[in-house]
């Protein structure tokens, strides 16, 4: 097949066709490295760049970058910059990407800042917008990307201290015990808490929070993506990065679209927002979708406008460094940290406790953070949640006896002060199978707790919960947290008479 290609090439027949199908044949290894061996100095595709056919031009220039054809670099370049086509330029870009393209940085560069002080016809825009982005890709790629040092700030600034849930409360209580001259201002916020300081380091530090956040307040309210770019920067974005870090070099960023939208347009609003944006910071701001340090993050509101924040992966955050392992059902460390502050009443100190769902030790690691507990037991039936909960266990510096075993199965020769546990959730489970999971689970935990002794779990199944304690006279319902009203999640503190 590749001879076919190869001669149909060497005899200008439908050049269109042959480089298409040519294109899909080399995707194999081993047809690429027949044909490499085939077309000696190259000289065969390199002349098909100054063909007539705009998409032959198009996929030459392709096949050579896929080829990673190192003596191509100079004849794509030079065919990209005589190319008046704007639907191939972007091409050339895209193949060149494959190269090393040191030596014509500088010319690259000169042609951004001549396309990022360019104001497209509307004819021209999808093209012209498309070659920017390649050649934003291309440049990143050969630029020495600068690592930024945070330093915190001089002046104080609003910060939201993102939540994910309704009990905003148990953060505002940890933020109280903070000093009055940090915590200068705090309010509840939908989406959390805000908080108005300057002293970052004290923020990340706190354990009940998900994510920490910045506003971005923008002069006018924007729907459009373009329009939402330049207020984004107007708003004064980049004296704000600066001011908090050491370096004055550009930022890589990327774009975090949380919107009802079906997937293409976010897509397409995300592409025009970040392309927007480097073309008015000049490329102060880079889109980088791997290697970014901060997050530009756009929340939709009600009204169809966009609220936008910004994430700083900059700041060190080791409050949760331990959690090296995670699996599918792995409650987040924010909200078990926050379970176990609404649960500390019920703590007992130096208490046997166990977790018999206890995946990769989360709720044991951080109950025990926040109370430190005598022996401390987890078990589960999936093997690779207790190898991940053993390691994340010992990088928290935590002594915790993890077991494979199903919990109906456990036997062991004391009773239990308490279990705590985030319960397994439905998933492909039927009802009646969760009903049997969860009467199992009330009456093993009486075998195995101390009179007097709790359960406190997480739990979406209010039914069920409650129809097991109106069976289980020996349980009592002593409080109930509701976390989500809309997933129904609560936090239920069980006692055990005796």
């Amino acid at each position: 097949m590749i001879e076919k290609y190869y001669e149909a090439l060497q005899k200008r027949e439908n050049l269109r066709e042959n480089l298409v199908g040519l294109r899909a044949q080399i995707k194999d290894e081993a047809a690429k490295e027949q044909f490499v061996s085939m077309i000696g100095d190259g000289g065969l595709l390199l002349e098909l760049l100054e063909e007539e056919d705009p998409k032959v031009r198009k996929n030459v220039a392709m096949i050579l970058g896929e080829l990673e054809w190192m003596g191509a670099a100079d004849a794509l370049v030079t065919a990209y910059e005589r190319e008046q086509t704007l639907f191939v330029k972007s091409t050339y870009l895209k193949a060149l990407a494959y190269l090393d393209i040191t030596a014509y940085q500088e010319r690259f560069k000169t042609r951004m800042e001549e396309l990022l002080s360019y104001t497209p016809a509307a004819e021209e825009k999808k093209h012209i917008d498309e070659e920017v982005r390649a050649l934003s890709r291309l440049l990143e790629k050969a630029e020495e990307s600068t690592d930024h040092t945070f330093t915190g700030f001089k002046n104080p600034h609003e910060m939201l201290l993102l939540t994910g849930h309704a009990r905003t409360d148990v953060t505002l209580k940890e933020i109280g015990v903070l000093p009055a001259d940090i915590r200068r201002k705090t309010a509840k916020h939908p989406l959390g808490v805000a908080v108005y300081t300057k002293d970052v380091r004290a923020m990340a530090n706190l354990r009940t929070y998900r994510e920490l956040l910045f506003p971005i307040r923008l002069k006018q309210e924007a729907e459009q993506a373009e329009v939402l770019a330049d207020e984004v920067w107007q708003s004064g974005i980049g004296d704000f990065l600066k001011e908090c870090h050491k370096q004055g070099t550009p930022f890589r960023f990327r774009v975090e679209i949380r919107a009802d939208m079906e997937n293409d347009k976010r897509a397409s609003f995300a592409k025009k927002f970040a392309l927007q944006l480097e073309r008015v910071s000049a490329r102060w701001l880079i889109n980088s979708t791997g290697d970014y340090e901060t997050e530009i993050r756009l929340i939709k509101k009600k009204d169809g406008s966009f609220a936008p924040f910004l994430k700083l992966y900059t700041i060190p955050m080791r409050r949760f460094s331990y959690r090296k392992n995670v699996v599918a059902a792995s409650i987040h460390p924010s909200l078990a940290a926050m379970l176990v502050s609404l649960a500390k009443p019920y703590l007992k100190e130096n208490a046997q406790i166990l977790d018999p769902f206890c995946g990769v030790g989360t709720m044991l690691i951080e109950r025990d953070i926040a109370q430190p507990a005598r022996e401390k037991y987890g078990i589960d039936i999936f093997g690779l949640a207790i190898e991940g909960a053993r390691e994340n266990a010992s990088l928290a510096g935590e002594k915790i006896n993890f077991i494979h075993r199903d919990y109906f199965d456990f036997k062991h020769d004391y009773l239990f002060d308490e279990i705590i546990t985030n319960m397994p959730v439905r998933g492909k489970q039927s009802r009646s199978e969760m009903d049997a999971l969860y009467a199992s689970f009330f009456e093993k935990s009486k075998e195995i707790l101390a009179p007097g002794g709790v359960m406190i779990f997480y739990s979406n199944e209010e039914g069920m919960v409650k129809k097991q304690l109106r069976l289980h006279t020996e349980y009592r319902l002593i409080q109930e947290f509701v976390i989500s009203e809309k997933r129904h999640f609560s936090l239920y503190i069980v006692g055990i008479k005796g």
